[in-house]
């Protein structure tokens, strides 16, 4: 992991430091608290019950109180390292989950057309609990494990240094094993949620389109699908779970020899007369203890592996940059007149791509209604996504108002620009919610209004709870042209100077297409305006037509010009009226 990446993970600790200062202290307590709890034992059985002393009660009641008030405060330390650690790491994967959130909304387009969301969610969700364990429980394990290992080594060095050696001899085989076996778990770790955000993309993918599922019939080639997924995802498990098996399985093994060859070599030592029976029970109390660690070690292993999994994609995505940001010294956006310049524009997706668009020039004044046509294909819809800088062109200027737009805020470019697209996103929520997206601190009175200017007010009284009904889901209880209009009021409501309309009207039938072309005529109204047309009929009224073609503008003019000149906007009328 680079310097950078160890920098950002512990990071997220500094607003916690002072619950992460009293989670360590706590936890250092435990150690000692394990570590003198066998003393206890220890004075009981040698100094005590060895001695024969005639106040042996007494010593044996007081070091028994001793051991009480020494598990009292294990117990306490351990709780609130318990509760609260844990609640420290949900703090910190909180703050994880709000960094990604933050940094995916403002990556562009481009990042979204290579991406799946299920991907994505599983990055947010599960990458992001895995790294709250290893936040919450690596410190304390470590700590822990730490010194318990180091002071019960120590103690059984100052009981029999030759035992304390055979308890060592264990240490390097160990080591190698750990250090084999994490290589392998962080390989099947790492296979494991990748695997199972490709199952979380493939259910996504399934429910969003279980319309079109069920309206084929399907379901068994979707359930095919998932089916592959779900036993690719179990295979990596299956990987995984071997590999943590044998890992846990000779951990075990090795913390079940050391006190076999402790009881063996010191009962050997008994009977030589170099160890009485007292120093071996709390040799064999220490030795346990000298085992615990081992254990939280393994424990621990796991946590690791899982956690920095989880980082290392937690990262992937936050060191993903922006694409489009706003350069030095950009400045706000305000009293837009609308005169929009494409200056020699050209565009590709990608460096390997073809351009889509290829030096295109257009100039639209401030308050035309500007109707944008061609066959499917040459670029009509990138154009429009040139404009508010959904994607960056690849060479030229595009002006707004005489400042190229790259020079100005984004979130000042995008908020004097409204867009209405074919496919209309809905939030689940109710019908007023939605509307007021457009603008998040409007009234109710302003919501109306704005729903009245797009023919929506009459269908959204009928609704069984009015402006308060919950349309579902991407307003799946709604129709088409409800949706569009509901899509219409929200940029009525945002009320920008200029206007993009991709194709709004060309999935409506004819009647709730006739409703919609109201609506949007009357927004468009004093407004500059872009429109991609694919019925040709519903733009007959456009100030100017521009017919896009693979090598750029084709021909310019009003519907009468265009169908003079017999050309490709003529061929295009021509084709549609004979439908």
């Amino acid at each position: 992991m680079t310097n950078s990446r160890i920098k950002k993970f512990f990071s997220y600790y500094k607003p916690y430091r002072g619950l992460f200062f009293a989670d360590m202290v706590c936890a250092l307590i435990v150690s000692v608290t394990t570590l003198l709890i066998p003393l206890g034992a220890n004075t009981i059985t040698k100094n005590v019950l060895a001695n024969g002393r005639p106040d042996a009660l007494t010593q044996i009641y007081a070091a028994g109180a001793g051991m009480l008030g020494l598990i009292a405060v294990h117990t306490a330390c351990n709780m609130f390292v318990d509760y609260h650690g844990h609640r420290m790491g949900a703090l910190m994967e909180r703050d994880m989950r709000a960094e990604l959130f933050e940094h995916l909304q403002k990556l562009s387009f481009s990042f979204y057309d290579e991406q799946k969301t299920g991907q994505l969610m599983t990055r947010i969700t599960n990458d992001s609990f895995d790294l709250s364990e290893l936040y919450h429980h690596g410190p304390e394990d470590v700590v822990i494990s730490l010194l318990n290992f180091v002071g019960a080594f120590i103690i059984l060095l100052t009981i029999n240094v030759e035992l304390a050696w055979i308890v060592f001899l264990f240490l390097p085989p160990m080591a190698v094993f750990v250090i084999y076996f994490n290589g392998k778990m962080k390989a099947a770790l790492r296979r494991s949620m990748d695997r199972i955000g490709d199952v979380n993309a493939q259910v996504e993918d399934t429910l969003a389109g279980i319309r079109v599922v069920k309206s084929f019939t399907n379901e068994t080639i979707e359930s095919r699908k998932f089916a592959h997924e779900n036993d690719r995802f179990l295979a990596s498990r299956a990987d995984g779970y071997k590999n943590e098996a044998y890992f846990s399985g000779g951990m075990s093994a090795f913390t079940l020899l050391l006190p076999v060859a402790v009881i063996v070599f010191g009962g050997v030592r008994i009977v030589n007369g170099a160890l009485d029976l007292a120093d071996l029970i709390t040799f064999l109390l220490y030795v346990g203890i000298l085992t615990e660690p081992i254990r939280r070690f393994s424990n621990f292993t796991r946590l690791y592996q899982e956690g920095m999994t989880g980082f290392e994609r937690f990262m992937e995505i936050l060191e993903v940059a922006p694409d489009i940001q706003d350069a030095p010294g950009a400045v706000e956006l305000d009293s837009v007149q609308g005169d929009v310049e494409f200056r020699g524009v050209s565009f590709k997706y990608k460096a390997e791509h073809q351009e889509v668009l290829k030096n295109v020039s257009l100039t639209i004044r401030a308050g035309e209604y500007v109707a944008l046509v061609g066959s499917s294909g040459v670029g009509k819809t990138t154009l429009c996504s040139l404009i508010p800088r959904f994607y960056e062109i690849s060479e030229g200027h595009i002006l707004l108002d005489g400042r190229d737009i790259r020079t100005l805020r984004q979130g000042s470019l995008r908020r004097n620009i409204g867009v209405v697209q074919q496919d209309v996103y809905l939030f689940a929520g109710t019908v007023a919610e939605n509307i007021r997206y457009g603008k998040p601190d409007a009234t109710r009175e302003e919501i109306i209004a704005a729903a009245k200017q797009a023919n929506a007010h009459a269908f959204i009284t009928a609704l069984p709870h009015g402006y308060d009904t919950d349309i579902g889901q991407r307003g799946v209880k709604l129709s088409g042209g409800q949706k569009q209009r509901l899509s219409i009021a929200r940029v009525f409501l945002k009320d920008p100077p200029i206007l993009i309309f991709d194709e709004a009207t060309s999935a409506l039938d004819n009647e709730s297409e006739k409703a919609v072309q109201e609506s949007m005529e009357k927004l468009a109204h004093n407004r500059t305006t872009l429109v991609i047309a694919h019925r040709l009929s519903t733009i007959q009224n456009a100030q100017r037509i521009v017919v896009l073609t693979e090598v750029g503008i084709g021909e310019e003019g009003t519907h009468e010009e265009l169908m003079a000149l017999h050309g490709t906007y003529a061929n295009l009328y021509n084709v549609q009226a004979r439908i």
